[in-house]
């Protein structure tokens, strides 16, 4: 086993938990943390009707 493998062993299993916490987590770069998420199209707030018409129906009819 080499050195590096040992490194990690050690930081896969810390021995305590005052060792885990000395030590920060490696960074992460921003352009790592960008969330892609699959979206749906927004519905149709008017439900395919005409509003204009409804409301001159509604409104006009004295």
């Amino acid at each position: 086993m080499g050195d590096n493998e040992e490194d990690r062993d050690a930081i896969a299993e810390p021995a305590s938990d005052s060792q885990r916490f000395k030590r920060l987590p490696e960074r992460v770069k921003l352009e790592d943390t960008v969330e892609s998420k699959d979206t749906n199209v927004a519905r149709d707030p008017e439900g395919g009707r005409d509003t204009d018409r409804d409301f001159m129906i509604r409104y006009s009819g004295g």
